[in-house]
This record gives C-alpha cells, structure tokens and sequence, in this order.
C-alpha cells in the first residue's frame, strides 16, 4: 500500500498575528491575510487529485482547505489533528511571564521531558497517542491514496516526527509557518518527507 499526504498548517488568524496564545481550546477563524494564504495554497495545489482531506476540529482548518471542498473533495475532522492544548495559557497575552513559562516547558520538551506539560494542558507524548490514532484510521482508508491534512503549528511538528522515526524532542528542528507543506510518502510501513517545508505558493504574501 502506498499513500502521499500533504500536511499543511492551519492559515494564519488574529491571534497569530497578536501573539495571542491559541491551541486546542481556542477556536479562532482566519483573518484576511490567513484567508489569502488558503486561495494561494489552493491555487498552487488544486490540480492534486486529493482523494480526501482531513484536518482538526477546528474552524481554522476548515477554512483553509475551504476552496477544495468546493470542488467536491470529501473532508473529515479527526480529534487527533487537533492543536495541543496549551492549558492555562490558552487565549492568554504572551507576557513575560509567560513566555518564561514556554521557554522552561519547551526546553524541557528538548530535554526528553516529554510527559510534562503546562497546567490543565497536554503533554507531546498525550498528544502523540490520539495522532497515532488518527494516521492509523486515514492508513485505513485503502480508497484513499493522495491525502491533505490540515492541522497546527505545535502539533505538525510533534506528528512529523513521530511519523519518520525522530525524536519527538527534536519537534522544534521542523520550520513551521501558516499554510507551510510537507509532503510525504508512505510505503512499507514507512513515511518518507520528499518535500521539507515548501512555502513557495506564499511568495509575495505577507510572513505570518
């Protein structure tokens, strides 16, 4: 069985841009420039026979892959595409207070601390659990062989590794930004990247 996905990150929102902090429990739609970095996505992509798509439950995901389902595309949410929750912090001004508190959790991710996570929030290896969930159902789907999945920043990162065998403590060596791909493919049980964080449909718009 082989399969090629095309994950992209969510476009960009009000809060990206704000610095406001928005995982899992924050259910913001896109701003202009985010809606503009979907038509570019779109645009650049649409001639892709995707056989479905399937992005987080949430609005943010919906709307960017929005111009596909004009065409007729099948779309499913799956729980386990959602942002990690970031706890306490969630819709919370990045202050320095609580930038202190990312930097501290973040580089205890790097350090392999991986069941720690902020306050009422998710940990990388609780998240991992429902993603595995979830790439196990879409490898299920024999029907469907071209694949776009829409998902966020924090969670892209934490799944591509898991996905090609590194450690998820490396998370941050993968660049993200809004509508950002990386295309893989699957064969032998196994997923390769063949295309590492093309950005090239944004040239001209705006950085997130």
């Amino acid at each position: 069985m082989k399969k090629t996905f095309y994950f992209i990150r969510h476009g960009q929102t009000e809060l990206n841009l704000k610095g406001i902090v928005q995982g899992r429990g924050v259910d913001s739609p896109l701003n202009e420039n985010g809606i503009k970095q979907a038509q570019a996505f779109y645009d650049t992509y649409k001639n892709i026979p995707f056989d479905k798509i399937y992005t987080s439950t949430l609005i943010r995901t919906h709307q960017t892959v929005a111009p596909f389902l004009k065409d007729g595309i099948p779309m499913e949410q799956l729980i386990g595409l959602d942002e990690i929750s970031w706890g306490i912090y969630e819709g919370q001004t990045q202050t320095e207070e609580i930038l202190t508190g990312f930097d501290k959790v973040v580089s205890s991710w790097r350090n392999n601390d991986l069941d720690l996570a902020i306050e009422e929030g998710e940990s990388p290896n609780t998240l991992v659990t429902r993603q595995k969930e979830a790439i196990e159902y879409m490898l299920q789907q024999p029907e469907e062989e071209t694949i776009l999945v829409c998902m966020h920043g924090r969670a892209l990162r934490v799944m591509l590794c898991h996905l090609t065998n590194v450690p998820v403590c490396n998370m941050d060596d993968f660049p993200h930004t809004n509508t950002a791909l990386y295309k893989l493919e699957y064969s032998d049980n196994e997923f390769a990247i063949v295309d590492h964080y093309n950005v090239k449909h944004l040239e001209g718009l705006l950085d997130e």
